[in-house]
């Protein structure tokens, strides 16, 4: 294990060990507080295309935001995972097209359009857990959205990167290794920072 790969693990704990001791008021009002920014946010309201990811447990809630853009037309793609732990797409339809898979997510049921349907997002809502000042994302460790961001770079694409997070999840540094991409906001209750690219 690598220094900035411990450095990450002792980092993913303290925030999910945060994440674990929020109340279920907090969560709601996050999550509607991050739907009201997330809406507001030029990279999101001009966007025909989005791709998002449905949150689950602690997470910053999507939901509301993932209905709201819906609702305005705007075309949303949520991950399916698949067995090597790289991602499919399929189009948001509405919480009705949700359905339960494994690792406690939610899944969109429609056909499946093939990892490369993200390349066409104007923007991305990447799951994350910190995002540090110069823009560098602590994600699960899963590798899943590294995989997207190499994608989206291989195939020249250039979608607004977004995370939402809860406001103490924007720390002072978030240890990088060389395959990490730098996002260019974070959106909290407390409002919108964006990171020149």
């Amino acid at each position: 294990m690598t220094p900035e790969m411990s450095e990450k693990t002792v980092l993913r704990s303290r925030l999910l060990a945060a994440r674990a001791a929020l109340s279920t008021e907090s969560l709601a009002r996050t999550a509607e507080s991050l739907a009201r920014r997330g809406l507001e946010l030029a990279e999101l309201a001009e966007a025909s295309t989005v791709a998002a990811y449905v949150s689950v447990g602690r997470e910053p809630g999507t939901r509301a935001l993932l209905d709201a853009l819906h609702a305005r037309g705007v075309r949303v793609l949520l991950p399916v995972l698949l067995p090597d732990n790289d991602l499919d797409w399929a189009a948001y339809e509405g919480p009705e097209g949700l359905a339960k898979a494994g690792r406690g997510l939610l899944e969109p049921v429609g056909p499946r359009l093939g990892p490369e349907a993200v390349c066409a997002a104007d923007a991305v809502l990447l799951p994350g857990l910190a995002v540090d000042g110069r823009g560098m994302r602590l994600g699960r460790g899963g590798g899943s959205y590294d995989r997207v961001l190499a994608r989206l770079t291989r195939a020249g694409a250039d979608p607004a990167l977004v995370v939402l997070l809860y406001a103490d999840e924007v720390v002072t540094r978030v240890p990088e290794e060389p395959h990490d991409h730098p996002v260019h906001a974070v959106v909290t209750p407390g409002g919108v920072t964006r990171f020149r690219p």
